[in-house]
């Protein structure tokens, strides 16, 4: 089967939740919507945070507040010198929107893990004309040392600047992406070079999520099941 649907859109209410998390009059839906996606565009286009490798922006709204959590693995870079980047970057952001705007930063401490930022990472090398089956490597080995389960990255275009466009990928260890219980992190880039856009697709397996209150597993119930009827029938006899 191809790769037809996006793994985190699929598990969204399993494991996984929104990105942005919101309720508006109907009404009022388009205009608040592209309010989140230029807010987002402005964020990963302003000079204070290139460099500082961000995986994931969180919008949650509230009646008179616009709360942004930004995933970035190198925090110092947006807080800047006692905080001047963050209130730079509050001001843009202001200009989008009429409501408060309130920054949060959250770091990753594992971003060699982190399907978003190996995708960059990927997307990088490529521009500067690296080698593509060099870059899928070692992305693949430092995702391995810092505890990923599995990874897989798929790269396609004119890959080397050959001629007609092609897909490569390389995996290591399970990607289980049937398995709605497990925790699947998906990552994508696009490296523009001079020869045309390379696609780059990450998709990395941290173990499964299971629910908690759901302690017995499936041997268990059939012998307690078992175990229960044959107390039924001692009982009645």
């Amino acid at each position: 089967m191809g790769q037809k649907v996006n793994p985190i859109g699929l598990r969204l209410g399993v494991n996984k939740t929104w990105k942005s998390k919101w309720y508006v009059d109907p009404r009022e839906y388009a205009a608040t919507l592209h309010e989140d996606l230029k807010l987002r565009e402005v964020l990963l286009n302003c000079p204070e945070v290139q460099g500082a490798e961000i995986s994931d922006v969180e919008i949650v709204r509230k009646p008179q507040r616009v709360s942004l959590t930004i995933s970035t693995s190198r925090p110092g870079i947006i807080i800047g010198s006692k905080g001047a980047n963050v209130e730079k970057l509050g001001a843009r952001l202001q200009s989008v929107t009429d409501k408060k705007v309130q920054i949060k930063i959250k770091e990753i401490k594992k971003p060699e893990a982190d399907a978003q930022l190996i995708a960059g990472n990927v997307a990088r090398q490529l521009q500067n004309r690296g080698s593509h089956r060099r870059a899928l490597k070692m992305a693949i080995s430092k995702a391995m040392q810092a505890g990923a389960q599995g990874i897989k990255i798929k790269v396609s275009g004119r890959l080397g600047g050959r001629e007609i466009a092609s897909s490569e990928w390389l995996k290591d260890g399970r990607i289980p992406l049937h398995t709605l219980r497990s925790d699947i992190d998906y990552g994508f880039a696009e490296a523009n070079t001079s020869f045309g856009k390379i696609g780059v697709k990450v998709w990395v397996y941290n173990g499964e999520i299971l629910d908690k209150s759901k302690k017995d597993d499936a041997g268990l119930l059939v012998r307690k099941s078992a175990r229960e009827r044959a107390e039924g029938v001692e009982a009645r006899s």
